[in-house]
């Protein structure tokens, strides 16, 4: 436990930064023809009282009244476990703070889509997944206030050498939706920055689709190649898996989230070892605080 000066006395008002664990990216499939690289995991939902929440319409949330002596409940959650070979992508965890009365969560980014008959990888979350589904191209949906939907599927289209699922949505935008380009894969949705912590840092963006989808897109069509991480401590969504007539890559794991919180007075005590930059205190793992 952290021991630190007593909080002054009076009503006060916290400021937050609340944001879940990304979604991973679905893996890449192989077969005959058509193959399909997996579609990108979903953004952590993001909600914040300084600059700016994630989705829509990504207005500025109202800080919550503390009580003195109250332990307040920090929870941060991880991103979405990576997806083994051929399987959809894993939700990424709520991150929340919860005490006397407050409880305020954000929802953990959809798990990305790994081939046509992947009917449960249309994953909802704070932002959704990428879809992947032969001519039901339905993406996952995000949470109002904290995240954007994924990217459509790309239709089932017998010319095409490869179809892209749609990327994951992020906290700024929808993630891209999926083509028949062999050399690119669908973009994941914007990130959205907040100053909460004295400088400009950006959070929460969806992962890309297999193929190259930026940011966190799997490797090239010539090789097998596994989607990139999301960002720790940012809840970014999982790179999507590549397509190969061998090996299909895999989806990368999503990025875990983080809750930072400034009530403009230093804390009694804390748990989990938050850091702490004038009253700012920044957990990158779960624990509590008391004022």
């Amino acid at each position: 436990m952290q021991i630190l000066a007593s909080a002054h006395a009076g009503a006060k008002v916290a400021n937050y930064l609340i944001v879940a664990g990304g979604g991973s990216g679905g893996a890449g499939t192989t077969g005959s023809a058509n193959f399909r690289a997996g579609s990108g995991g979903g953004a952590g939902g993001m909600r914040c009282t300084v600059t700016a929440s994630g989705g829509s319409p990504g207005t500025v949330e109202t800080g919550f009244t503390f009580v003195l002596g109250v332990t307040y409940t920090v929870t941060v959650g991880a991103g979405g476990a990576a997806a083994a070979t051929q399987t959809q992508g894993n939700a990424g965890n709520d991150s929340s703070i919860i005490g006397t009365s407050v409880s305020i969560t954000s929802t953990g980014g959809g798990g990305g889509a790994f081939n046509s008959d992947d009917v449960a990888g249309r994953n909802n979350g704070g932002s959704g997944s990428g879809a992947n589904r032969e001519g039901i191209p339905v993406a996952g949906t995000g949470t109002a206030q904290q995240g954007f939907n994924g990217g459509q599927a790309y239709p089932n289209d017998a010319t095409a050498t490869l179809e892209s699922g749609g990327a994951g949505g992020g906290a700024g935008s929808v993630g891209a939706n999926g083509n028949a380009q062999s050399t690119t894969g669908a973009a994941g949705g914007a990130s959205v920055s907040t100053t909460i912590s004295g400088s400009s840092v950006a959070y929460a963006r969806g992962g890309g689709a297999g193929n190259g989808g930026a940011p966190n897109g799997g490797g090239s069509a010539s090789s097998q190649g596994n989607g990139t991480a999301g960002q720790t401590n940012k809840g970014d969504g999982g790179g999507g898996g590549n397509f190969t007539s061998g090996s299909p890559g895999l989806g990368a794991n999503g990025g875990s989230g983080v809750v930072i919180i400034d009530a403009s007075v230093v804390a009694a005590s804390t748990t989990g070892s938050p850091t702490l930059s004038g009253t700012i205190y920044t957990f990158t793992g779960s624990g509590s605080i008391t004022f």
